[in-house]
């Protein structure tokens, strides 16, 4: 059916109830994802897990997350956005239900590369929904609302998932609760309107294929590494595939008449360095947000709750600073506020290192905040400073691209940041009198489980000590990694970033002629 002014009235006749059951979906998507960090020193302990295998509980979720945005996105287009929404959250709820029934690690994991992949589905079809739905400034105020849903569940994740934790009784109810919350989501659902693009482009399966399959690889490798050795057969391997898988996908994309990546978009520098930023505040946000509740809770013996809670220090900012950030941002130039938010991340990185055990509230306040600052700015900006720093007519291409960037940063920072930690850790402990037992401690610590840790050390005296200084010191480790990097990442988009955006230069100019569009086709 093609569109008409009776679908058009139809299509907008639930808007309230749309963004409703689309914000409440896509909410639990940042929640499920940042908790699970909080959830897995119960989750190890439970189901006997290695910390390779338990790391996978995280890292499966992001993997998956980032390889299908695009392939749902274009998905969504082709058979129906709303069936895409639909079928993302069944995928969703099914994937908690086996999480949440799981007796093996493997059965959880398979339920978070599920869970990764209905959520890459929701979010897609969710958006679609939104923008098919709203106009002009109510779709303003729409993508806002979804926007702050995310915000909510990242900043109230960790916190969620150690209140649910601890008053559930342990890791299985925090899973069941997020397939209770979607069951009114899947019976208000049909409710919504349907609608489709009649001339939307296929998928681009072989770019989709190397791309998934080498970022699998990658992570592969980086979480492997820790445990077996960079120099192990396997992880060799796997790195080498990552990289003929690489050069593969960037052959596919110049040569697919609709690639998912324009890979001349990468020849634009101010582009090239505002795509590389969300893949470095991944690393001094997101991937600090799973490393370090495991952390507190064996260092300083705290409840998962209480780690939660603490780390409301480090989201909390992200709810407040994008708002005061929209209001001045048209007066302070672009390139001046993207190398601020890379200057507070690497100094809030730093700062951090006076973590050690027993350092408190009042240590951590201060660094927590000024890394959450940061990052609260770039929610406010990066989003537009992304498609303003290409022309025009390729907005839509940078803005996939863009989120596609953000979304392996946050997986591949996870996987590196747990790297440096394992094998820093095991290294530490290593050169100590409990070198026999090192990788068992160390798989223990990064788990959240500092009786394990000493009970691999057959309880010897001292043992609890030793284990809490070499965690610490992969910390700073990995701290000072990140700062450096995000240092370094200041200073190249300040480089990088000067100028006038081309989407500026365009506006400048004057408006374009105008030009005819195709107007997406609604269904019933």
């Amino acid at each position: 059916m093609t569109t008409s002014a009776a679908e058009s009235s139809s299509r907008r006749t639930r808007p309230t109830l749309t963004l409703l059951v689309v914000c409440a979906a896509i909410v639990l998507v940042p929640v499920t994802a940042t908790g699970a960090s909080v959830a897995l020193p119960d989750i190890s302990v439970d189901l006997d897990a290695g910390l390779a295998a338990s790391q996978w509980v995280v890292n499966a979720f992001f993997l998956t997350f980032a390889s299908f945005m695009a392939v749902t996105g274009s998905l969504a287009d082709l058979t129906g956005r709303r069936r895409m929404f639909i079928g993302g959250v069944v995928l969703f709820c099914a994937a908690m239900l086996v999480a949440t029934l799981a007796t093996h690690i493997a059965v959880l994991v398979g339920g978070r590369v599920l869970a990764g992949i209905g959520a890459a589905a929701a979010t897609t079809g969710g958006s679609a929904i939104l923008a098919q739905t709203f106009d002009g400034a109510a779709r303003t105020r729409a993508f806002a609302l979804f926007g702050t849903a995310i915000g909510v569940g990242l900043a109230f994740g960790p916190l969620v998932a150690g209140v649910l934790v601890t008053s559930l009784g342990g890791w299985r109810g925090f899973f069941l609760v997020a397939v209770l919350v979607l069951v009114p989501v899947l019976a208000l659902s049909p409710l919504l309107a349907e609608s489709r693009d009649a001339h939307a482009a296929g998928v681009d399966w072989p770019g989709a294929i190397t791309f998934t399959g080498g970022l699998f690889l990658f992570v592969l490798a980086l979480v492997q590494g820790g445990q077996l050795g960079w120099t192990h057969p396997l992880v060799i391997g796997a790195l080498a595939a990552f990289v003929v898988l690489m050069a593969v996908f960037v052959l596919v994309e110049r040569r697919a008449e609709r690639p998912m990546f324009d890979i001349s978009l990468f020849g634009q520098a101010r582009f090239v360095a505002i795509c590389a930023m969300p893949v470095l505040l991944a690393f001094g946000f997101v991937a600090l947000l799973i490393v370090l509740p495991p952390y507190f809770m064996s260092v300083d013996g705290i409840s998962a709750q209480d780690a939660g809670l603490l780390l409301v220090l480090l989201t909390g900012p992200t709810l407040v600073v994008p708002t005061v950030v929209g209001m001045i941002a048209r007066r302070v130039p672009q390139s001046v506020l993207l190398v601020v938010i890379m200057v507070l991340v690497a100094a809030g990185c730093a700062w951090l290192t006076v973590i050690r055990p027993g350092a408190g509230v009042a240590v951590l306040a201060g660094p927590l905040l000024t890394i959450g600052i940061g990052f609260g700015v770039s929610l406010a900006i990066l989003d537009g400073a992304a498609v303003s720093s290409v022309e025009p007519a390729r907005a839509g291409m940078a803005a996939g691209m863009f989120n596609t960037m953000r979304l392996t940063g946050e997986a591949v920072s996870i996987a590196v940041l747990g790297a440096i930690l394992a094998t820093v850790t095991q290294q530490r402990l290593a050169a100590g009198e409990f070198a026999a037992a090192a990788p068992a401690m160390t798989a223990d610590l990064l788990q959240g489980d500092m009786a394990g840790a000493v009970e691999a050390a057959a309880g010897a005296a001292g043992a609890a000590e030793l284990a809490a200084a070499a965690y610490t010191d992969a910390m700073h480790v990995a701290l000072w990694a990140v700062a450096a990097m995000s240092l370094l990442g200041a200073v190249a988009v300040g480089v990088l970033s000067r100028g006038t955006p081309p989407a500026e230069q365009a506006e400048q100019a004057g408006p374009a002629p105008e030009r005819g569009r195709d107007e997406p086709a609604l269904v019933d």
